[in-house]
């Protein structure tokens, strides 16, 4: 299992709009930049992913589970683009801000820090456990 940071604008679809769509899910469109699309084309079925509020908020707020691979976004109306599903999966018990992530030494290294921008980020199994630590969810 690999797991992920996924980035939304919440005024766009927040993860409230995740919760709702249950246990069906909802695509991950919209992506346009090729290093996020590559790392969506090496997610699997089952990996994880942080659900990340951007803009205002900054903060991990969630986590999804991967549950179609990658294919195409209707929304690219180009084609050169796709993108997977993702389901909710839990809550963070407690948000964890990018200032609680920027302040922490062990995650210096984290995508989410070293490329801001990037809509799709990989993370690692020890980034996933401190994350996972400062946000008071276990899974």
């Amino acid at each position: 299992m690999r797991y992920w940071l996924l980035k939304s604008e919440p005024s766009s679809w927040s993860w409230q709009d995740q919760l709702a769509r249950g246990d069906a899910g909802e695509g991950w469109d919209g992506v346009r930049n090729h290093q996020a699309s590559n790392n969506m084309k090496a997610m699997e079925i089952g990996d994880l992913a942080f659900f990340y509020h951007s803009v205002n908020e900054k903060q991990i707020v969630g986590i999804v589970e991967v549950i179609e691979l990658y294919h195409p976004d209707p929304t690219d109306k180009n084609g050169r683009f796709g993108m997977v599903t993702v389901r909710a999966v839990k809550s963070m018990t407690k948000p964890v801000t990018l200032a609680d992530i920027k302040a922490d030494d062990r995650l210096q290294d984290m995508s989410l820090v070293r490329q801001a921008r990037l809509s799709v980020t990989p993370v690692s199994q020890p980034q996933w456990e401190i994350i996972l630590e400062k946000g008071a969810t276990g899974l």
